[in-house]
């Protein structure tokens, strides 16, 4: 293979990876031989090889081969220091390394516990992000706060961040997303300067982390994950924690750091109910009226977009700030009829309707059953309880009749469709597993 046609192959790959993966992923390699069939690079570390492997092979050799070359497989080697390389793509200069900064994502001003809005739906995790910035002896370590898209996990950490540099401007927070912490973690190996990034985070008093189901399947940063966690806990430093799941969910993440992400307190963020979503835009609607003094809101349009946008609370806001936006351009007050005119592709995304087809799908998945045997004739017990499950979810969750469900479930009578329904309804009293797969299904087939 030519210089040419691989330069020709890296810019068709930086345009279909992006310029981000491009850049981690890569430039790194250094082609070394094509024969039999097998393209071979030259990688900084296993590890690079093995991501580079598993998430862009495929678009790797079919660039190749798009432009001429016949390759059916990849094959990565880490060469000896001694030993020199074939390059034919030129190696990036060096980028600064994790421990040539040690700021993490930047703090939102927005995000202070102020502007946090209270209600039943997130007073527990409020109170212990509260509690958390309030500084002094860490009393549990770490906080990991989960729930779903816009519920407010990202404003609390912000607002922890924000409470704890104002009280203790010496202490060093280091607050940032896990695909920062992994980006980090890649560039110190690859440049050799494992010590230096060791150094980093074990020398922060707080350190949050932000989305920390990204790290899921991720072998070797889960594993110097491991390490900075425990590293921080025994010097009695605080961590703070979100995702978008439970700990004992996060898939593919490996059950000793479950195990130290439970030992602390974990705090589910529940969805928002009407109160509170009202209790939100009330409080953006003082903010906007100093930003928009000229725009007049007649009653009953917050009360129409707490009850119409009720998944995200992003969304909520965003769709708030439009409204003023747009009525202080045209120089009009904020009616029904305008919010329905100015949202109307937001409000018919909040009426999707959800199919049974879709519950049953998501059953099948997070029981780790196949679809026909969940629908089929098997009554044995690892099929009956996701089925009752879907049935349930179907019978609350869609507008379908309950003959009209049992039609779907492989033609099952309206009576048996009643039983799994009734079912499920006295589990979820009693069994706390059944009550937390309800919830977490419910909220992904609202997402």
């Amino acid at each position: 293979m030519t210089n040419d046609i691989w330069a020709r192959v890296l810019t068709a790959l930086k345009s279909a990876l992006g310029a981000n993966n491009f850049s981690n992923w890569i430039e790194p390699l250094e082609f070394s031989q094509l024969t039999g069939g097998v393209a071979t690079f030259n990688v900084p570390t296993n590890f690079i090889g093995n991501y580079v492997s598993q998430n862009f092979g495929d678009q790797i050799i079919y660039h190749l081969n798009k432009h001429g070359e016949d390759v059916q497989r990849l094959q990565f080697a880490v060469p000896s220091l001694t030993r020199p390389a074939v390059k034919v793509a030129a190696r990036p200069a060096p980028r600064a390394t994790a421990a040539d900064d040690i700021s993490g994502s930047p703090i939102d001003a927005r995000f202070t516990f102020d502007t946090f809005v209270v209600g039943k739906p997130n007073e527990l995790a409020h109170a212990a992000a509260r509690r958390v910035a309030d500084g002094g002896p860490v009393t549990f370590n770490p906080l990991f706060l989960y729930g779903g898209v816009g519920l407010g996990k990202t404003h609390l950490m912000h607002a922890i961040a924000h409470e704890l540099q104002r009280r203790s401007p010496e202490l060093n927070v280091l607050y940032l997303s896990a695909e920062q912490f992994m980006y980090r973690f890649i560039t110190a190996l690859r440049e050799r300067k494992m010590m230096d990034f060791k150094q980093l985070f074990r020398s922060v008093d707080v350190l949050m982390v932000d989305d920390v189901q990204f790290i899921g399947g991720k072998d070797s940063t889960q594993e110097e994950f491991f390490h900075t966690f425990n590293a921080l806990i025994d010097g009695q430093k605080q961590i703070i924690i979100s995702a978008d799941r439970a700990p004992g969910e996060i898939k593919d993440l490996e059950e000793r750091i479950k195990s130290r992400l439970q030992c602390g307190l974990v705090v589910d963020l529940h969805p928002t109910d009407y109160e509170l979503r009202l209790g939100i835009l009330q409080c953006k609607v003082e903010v906007y009226a100093a930003q928009y003094p000229d725009v007049e809101i007649v009653p009953g349009v917050l009360e129409f977009l707490a009850h119409r946008i009720s998944t995200n609370v992003r969304v909520l806001e965003g769709a708030l700030t439009r409204l003023f936006a747009f009525a202080s351009l045209v120089g009009r007050e904020i009616t029904l009829e305008l919010t329905q005119d100015c949202l109307s592709d937001v409000l018919k995304a909040s009426d999707r309707k959800v199919t049974v087809e879709e519950i049953q799908r998501k059953v099948s998945e997070h029981y780790n059953i196949r679809l026909s045997d969940m629908i089929g004739p098997k009554r044995v017990r690892n099929y009956a309880r996701p089925r009752q499950m879907a049935m349930y979810l179907a019978k609350h969750m869609t507008s379908r009749s309950l003959p009209e469900i049992g039609r779907r479930f492989g033609g099952r009578d309206h009576t048996t469709v009643m039983h799994g329904v009734r079912r499920i309804e006295e589990l979820k009293v009693i069994d706390s597993q059944i009550a937390d797969d309800l919830e977490l299904l419910r909220r992904a087939l609202e997402e």
